[in-house]
């Protein structure tokens, strides 16, 4: 058993400096400015796919509506910045604080259902918060589309350089990263995988399922959040059918489930492999009609899939331990 620990801590702790070194030194390492914008998606949504993993991998709380929380995130930061001069950073935080609001309010209604029920009820709760948006828009006279004006500043969380921007994914992605590590090898990680596994079992033993799945939750919440605001003060501009688009929280749940859900790594892998896949068939496929890279790209998700049931990181842990029982079963025999 301990030698099962030492080993989980050294492969967690190679993946975590493999990490560091991508978020720290790619970005001052690539000049090139399309490489550092696709670096920038990267790590983005590794930093993303990370916070719906603690949700949706180690808790098994399956989220189709985390496009609520990146919505809510960008649209408090930019309203504030552009009507009430508040700098980005805080209404970060602000947009932050209103999507736990929100999580911790549907939290009662959406724990009592399991499964696809429980995907279907986030859904409705993305479109809610949506439709909500569109009638307040209206009433308050807000435009649909609204854009920041270009004035870069690290106050303003605008920059010059897109290595800026790269590296400021690349920071969120590692701060995601490491809370997520914290709290899976603490008790509330042993608990989360507990609720996973078996419900009935996990609350027979003890364990309150509403508390831990909640604080699962919520940090997955305010982390969504805070990636939305990054990604308004990367584009500079922000419309509800962008921001609170459905397919946000489907490419969450894609790429952790093409990397390995439940993992550390896995998350941050399904990115490196998705994203730069679509810009590859996006380029390639450009010219053969409207949508015709998505279709493609639709399909080798399903082969990869097909393939790789429990992700690359999955398939790769099953081979090292078919490996290490192969070599202790050589080692009985002689």
């Amino acid at each position: 058993m301990n030698m099962n620990w030492l080993e989980w801590r050294k492969g967690d702790g190679a993946g975590i400096a493999i990490m560091a070194a991508a978020g720290l030194l790619l970005p001052l390492a690539i000049s090139d400015r399309f490489y550092l914008n696709l670096l920038f998606l990267v790590m983005l949504y590794a930093g993303l796919a990370s916070a719906w993993n603690l949700l949706g991998g180690y808790a098994g709380q399956f989220s189709l509506g985390h496009t609520a929380f990146f919505g809510i995130g960008a649209y408090t930061s930019t309203l504030l910045y552009t009507m009430a001069g508040v700098n980005p950073w805080l209404g970060m935080l602000a947009g932050a604080a209103i999507s736990v609001l929100l999580a911790f309010l549907i939290s009662y209604p959406v724990f009592r259902l399991r499964g696809v029920f429980f995907a279907m009820s986030t859904i409705a709760v993305g479109e809610t918060v949506r439709i909500v948006l569109l009638w307040v828009r209206r009433k308050a006279d807000i435009p649909y589309g609204i854009t920041i004006d270009y004035q870069p500043g690290f106050g303003r969380m605008i920059f010059a350089e897109p290595r800026s921007y790269a590296l400021l994914a690349g920071c969120f992605m590692l701060l995601v990263c490491a809370v997520v590590y914290g709290l899976t090898r603490s008790r509330i990680g042993y608990y989360l995988r507990a609720v996973r596994d078996n419900e009935e079992a996990a609350q027979a033993s003890g364990i309150d399922l509403r508390r831990y799945k909640l604080i699962a939750f919520l940090v997955s919440a305010a982390f969504t959040s805070a990636g939305g605001t990054l990604m308004a003060q990367y584009v500079l501009y922000i419309e509800p059918a962008t921001v609170f688009a459905t397919s946000i929280s489907i490419d969450l749940a894609l790429m952790t489930i093409l990397g390995g859900v439940g993992t550390l790594l896995g998350p941050v892998l399904g990115a490196v492999i998705a994203l730069p896949l679509q810009e590859f068939l996006r380029d390639w496929l450009g010219n053969a009609g409207a949508g015709a890279h998505l279709v493609v790209y639709g399909a080798l998700l399903i082969v990869i899939v097909m393939l790789l049931p429990q992700g690359v990181i999955g398939a790769w842990s099953a081979r090292r331990a078919r490996k290490a029982a192969m070599a202790k079963e050589a080692a009985s025999d002689a």
